[in-house]
């Protein structure tokens, strides 16, 4: 088919742009490339003779985020095995932010005979949808931003839940904190799917608002370190990042220089927050992995024919982190009007 040989195209160019990628991400302290992080047999308590899936759950890498994604999507299945009164075998791999790691897994999965795989971030959700071609195993993906741009849509044997960002809400919030906002800082990776259309949306508002703003991108931990620095340097009054992988896993190299010069970190999801940023509103992770495994055992049993392209998870969380509010002497009651405003603390993880 046309998308799936776009697809494949758009795949191995990035195997290429990515290997650099993969050895920083490798280098970073997680488990090494394809390591499986858990691997667990769910099922009810009355023992032999019942009905066995197995599912394949792959994060493209590790950080907060994508780690809780997976938790929520495991502890889903354990509950549904014993609802249901069935086995539900899972394994939890990492890719390391390597499309060429990935493609192993996914080939693996397919070898294993998995019955669904359920991979976390764009990057993995394109490579499963590869891998998955011939055999059509249902991939149905979590938290893609935009799959759209990623080509996930218009695939019978593709689904999946979707944590698009409502950013004309975070640039609300921003101007509500900071009403004489002059220059806005853009921090993102161009290597990042899920960075293009919130960053674009994120320029037209501030355009027609007649607001300033500044762009800097890394593609790796230090890339993102410099570009960050480089936007201090610029002397923007605040900074926003989409649901942006590589920025999110550098965070808590960035945070602390954000605070000291005074400027609020504005991102995609609640991960950066409980690492050191400001604030966001966004979707609640343990939420939207429990729907997938509910999707994913869905598509499992009774099959894919009636099921959506996406489903968009509601958003509207507003989450503050107490601590860095306080070091840069912002209220943040102003929010109050604007969401449910949860409350959190540095994590360092």
């Amino acid at each position: 088919m046309k998308k799936h040989t776009s697809l494949k195209k758009l795949l191995a160019l990035s195997c290429t742009a990515a290997f650099a990628l993969s050895l920083a991400a490798c280098s970073s302290g997680g488990e090494a490339p394809g390591e499986s992080t858990a691997v667990n047999t769910s099922s009810a308590e009355s023992g032999g003779g019942q009905t066995t899936y197995k599912v394949a759950v792959v994060k493209q890498m590790d950080h907060a985020s994508l780690d809780e994604i997976a938790a929520a999507i495991t502890a889903r299945l354990d509950e549904i095995a014993a609802e249901e009164g069935v086995t539900i075998e899972y394994e939890v791999q990492s890719g390391q932010n390597d499309p060429t790691t990935l493609r192993q897994i996914g080939d693996q999965a397919i070898v294993d005979g998995v019955d669904a795989i359920i991979p976390i971030a764009t990057t993995a959700a394109q490579v499963m949808t590869v891998c998955a071609e011939e055999t059509q195993t249902p991939v149905i993906y979590a938290a893609i931003s935009d799959p759209a741009t990623a080509q996930l849509t218009g695939i019978d044997y593709v689904t999946g839940t979707s944590d698009a960002l409502d950013t004309g809400l975070i640039m609300d919030m921003m101007l509500a904190q900071d009403p004489e906002i002059q220059k806005v800082g853009l921090l993102y990776s161009l290597s990042e799917p899920n960075s293009t259309t919130p960053i674009a949306d994120a320029k037209a508002y501030l355009d027609e608002k007649g607001i300033a703003y500044t762009e800097a991108t890394g593609n790796t931990n230090d890339e993102v370190v410099a570009a960050a620095a480089s936007l201090i340097a610029e002397g923007v009054d605040a900074v926003f990042t989409p649901t942006d992988n590589i920025v999110m896993a550098a965070e808590l190299a960035i945070y602390q220089d954000f605070i000291d010069a005074g400027i609020p970190h504005y991102t995609g999801a609640d991960s950066f927050v409980r690492n050191g940023a400001f604030a966001t509103c966004g979707v609640n992770y343990t939420d939207l992995g429990a729907e997938t495994a509910d999707l994913a055992y869905q598509a499992i049993t009774q099959g894919m024919d009636d099921m959506e392209d996406v489903y968009q998870v509601a958003g509207g969380v507003i989450t503050v982190n107490t601590e860095t509010a306080s070091a840069l002497g912002i209220d943040y009651s102003v929010f109050d009007g604007m969401g449910q405003v949860v409350e959190v603390q540095t994590t360092v993880e």
